[in-house]
C-alpha cells in the first residue's frame, strides 16, 4: 500500500467515529454530512482492504481493531501539526531559526561568551560561529557564507548595513622589562628602532598597525616579523622577539599579570570602533532579526573589561 493514497480527511473521519461512536455525530463535528463521513470511511476500507468500522449490538458504531490503529495515527498527526505549528509560529516572531554569525579573528576573545549568551536568551535559533580574519570574514560575506558578521571597519565591497557596537582599543606591547617600558610619549623614531611581530596580511590589526606606523614614522622603514594568530603574537613579545601593536581586547590578562607592559607612544591608544553588519541587499529573517538586536544591544556587556 502506498500511504500517498490515503488523506487526511479520511483518516478524521475514523477517529471521530471512534470517539463519538457514531456517524452523525462525528459528521456534526467535522462540520460534514454523515454521507461524506461514511463514504472517507468506505474509501479508505477499500484501499487498505480491511473494515474499521462496525456497528455495536446496541446500534451504535465502533472501530475495529484496525480502525483503532487508524485513531492512533490521529493522535500522532495532531501532535505533530502542533509541534510544526509552534516551531512556525516561533521563526515568524524570531524566537527560532539558524544565524550563521561571522567574527573576525580579534573577536574569538568574546564571542563564545556572546555565542553562550545568545543561546541562553533565544534558545530555540542555533547560532552557527565562523571565525577568520578580515579577508577570510569578506569573502564569506561576499558568498553569503554568513549571515551577519563582527568586525571593524566595514568594508567597501559587498556594500553593507552596518552599526557600531563598541570601542575597540589597540595598544601597542612588550615584555615588562623592555627599556621603553615606563617611559611616556616615546618620540617615533626610538619606537620605528623595535622590530613589529605583525599578524598575517589580510588582517585588520595589520592594516592598522601598517597605517600607523607609516603616519608617525613619515616612510621610515622599520622590521617586521610576521605570525598567524594573536596567541603566537604574544608569546613572542613575551619571549622577547619584539613589540607588537594588538587590540588591547586580547592582551587583558597578560597586562593584569605583568606579562606584558604597555607603550606609552603617541596617539595610543588607537580606538577604532566594532561594527555589527550585515549584506545591504540582504532582507534579514525573523531569527536573523532578533540576533541582531541582541548583538545590537548587548554586545558591549561580553566586551574584556579594560582598565
Amino acid at each position: 500500500m502506498n500511504p500517498a493514497g490515503i488523506t487526511l480527511k479520511q483518516i478524521r473521519a475514523v477517529d471521530a467515529v471512534g470517539r463519538y461512536q457514531s456517524i452523525t455525530r462525528a459528521a456534526e463535528a467535522l462540520g460534514l454530512t454523515p454521507p461524506a463521513v461514511h463514504s472517507q470511511i468506505r474509501l479508505l476500507e477499500e484501499y487498505i482492504g480491511s473494515e474499521l468500522v462496525k456497528r455495536t449490538s446496541s446500534a451504535g458504531m465502533e472501530l475495529t481493531s484496525e480502525g483503532k490503529i487508524i485513531q492512533s495515527l490521529q493522535q500522532v498527526i495532531d501532535s505533530n501539526l502542533e509541534s510544526s505549528l509552534a516551531q512556525i509560529n516561533a521563526m515568524r516572531r524570531g524566537l527560532a531559526g539558524s544565524v550563521r554569525l561571522g567574527v573576525v579573528s580579534t573577536g574569538k576573545y568574546f564571542a563564545p561568551a556572546l555565542v553562550a549568551g545568545l543561546k541562553r536568551a533565544l534558545p530555540d535559533i542555533e547560532v552557527a560561529l565562523i571565525v577568520g580574519n578580515r579577508d577570510d570574514i569578506i569573502e564569506a560575506l561576499a558568498h553569503r557564507s554568513v549571515d551577519l558578521v563582527v568586525m571593524g571597519r566595514p568594508p567597501r565591497i559587498p556594500e553593507v548595513k552596518a552599526v557600531p557596537i563598541g570601542p575597540h582599543p589597540h595598544v601597542i606591547v612588550a615584555p615588562p622589562d623592555h627599556p621603553l617600558v615606563g617611559r611616556t610619549d616615546i618620540p617615533a623614531a626610538d619606537l620605528l628602532k623595535e622590530t613589529f611581530i605583525s599578524r598575517e596580511p589580510g588582517s585588520g590589526t595589520r592594516i592598522l598597525m601598517t597605517r600607523y606606523l607609516d603616519r608617525i614614522g613619515q616612510g621610515t622603514t622599520y622590521d617586521t616579523l610576521v605570525m598567524n594568530s594573536n596567541e603566537t603574537i604574544k608569546q613572542a613579545v613575551i619571549a622577547g622577539l619584539g613589540v607588537a601593536l594588538i587590540s588591547q581586547h586580547t592582551v587583558k590578562d597578560e597586562i593584569k599579570s605583568g606579562r606584558l607592559a604597555l607603550l606609552h607612544s603617541p596617539e595610543l591608544p588607537i580606538v577604532r570602533q566594532w561594527f555589527l553588519l550585515h549584506r545591504a541587499d540582504q532582507e534579514l529573517s525573523p531569527a536573523q532579526s532578533s540576533v541582531w538586536d541582541f548583538v545590537c544591544n548587548r554586545c558591549s556587556d561580553y566586551f574584556p573589561a579594560l582598565d
